[in-house]
């Protein structure tokens, strides 16, 4: 995880890139099935049609100083982004907080909008979302909501509004939003690894597929499957669609054979140059269920 002091060019960065920052990297798909969980009831069901099945979506949080992703399982709905937009604004999670989880995103922030065309978002929040906090706060929170709205393919870049009038400058610091807002805008906030699939405590099978974005030396990493014991099950050499400065996709496929079903760990790192040691570790708690 980065120390704190590498972030005092955050809000500087973030006030020059927000308004002039390209197209935004693009989110890989879903490759890895959700716990089986279903949506939010709406009540008993009067209608033979069955109910329609939940949809995984992705909402962003903090893990220490760096963004951080969370799973919610919604009933599939055409307004799938207002869905995940509800759920980032909810907060973490008993389940997230015990992870280290947190949001920057203040208490009592409500949705009072959401429109998508041609490729961007417009979004008005209530005028809670900018209170409190400092300006590594302000970032953090724009991020989470970018990161979020834009895992959807028809989501490019995040136009803000407060309170229906439009958001051109958050906080005291002035971090200026004056044009749509991608994921490139917030890569300061980005960890070096940045796993999307699987969620924490998802009970997978082998073959496990796992995917996200990375920005490493020469895009390469490892990625590994242990077992309760801390056995290794599976290692991969993992190369991302570009690196060295600059953020690419990575999908890859581990198989593997466990002793029994029970607890595991997907742990993601990349190597030092100076000694080897293992750095930007990501560990991601599983239950593996061993074939049948």
């Amino acid at each position: 995880m980065r120390p704190l002091g590498r972030f005092a060019g955050v809000v500087t960065a973030v006030a020059l890139v927000v308004g002039a920052c390209g197209p935004a990297t693009k989110s890989p798909p879903s490759t890895t099935t959700a716990p089986s969980t279903t949506g939010p009831s709406n009540g008993p069901s009067t209608s033979r049609v069955p109910p329609a099945s939940p949809a995984d979506v992705r909402v962003y949080f903090l893990h220490g100083d760096e963004l951080d992703v969370a799973h919610r399982a919604v009933t599939a709905t055409p307004r799938i982004a207002t869905a995940a937009m509800t759920d980032l604004l909810a907060g973490p999670t008993p389940a997230d907080v015990a992870a280290g989880v947190a949001s920057a995103i203040p208490a009592g922030t409500r949705l009072l909008g959401l429109t998508i065309a041609d490729r961007s978002a417009t979004l008005d929040l209530s005028g809670a979302f900018a209170g409190g906090g400092g300006s590594l706060s302000m970032a953090a929170r724009l991020a989470q909501v970018t990161y979020t709205l834009t895992q959807f393919p028809t989501v490019k870049g995040v136009v803000f509004r407060l309170d229906g009038q439009p958001l051109t400058v958050l906080g005291g610091e002035g971090i200026v939003i004056d044009h749509p807002a991608n994921r490139a805008s917030f890569e300061a906030l980005a960890p070096a690894i940045l796993a999307e699939f699987p969620g924490r405590g998802w009970a997978v099978q082998s073959p496990l597929r796992t995917s996200g974005t990375a920005n490493v030396f020469e895009g390469q990493f490892q990625v590994e499957v242990t077992d309760s014991a801390g056995q290794m099950l599976a290692r991969q050499i993992v190369h991302a669609s570009s690196g060295t400065g600059t953020r690419g996709e990575f999908t890859t496929v581990l198989s593997f054979t466990p002793p029994t079903s029970g607890p595991g760990t997907l742990t993601l790192f990349d190597t030092s140059p100076k000694d080897g040691s293992r750095i930007d570790v990501v560990q991601i708690p599983l239950e593996l269920v061993a074939a049948k």
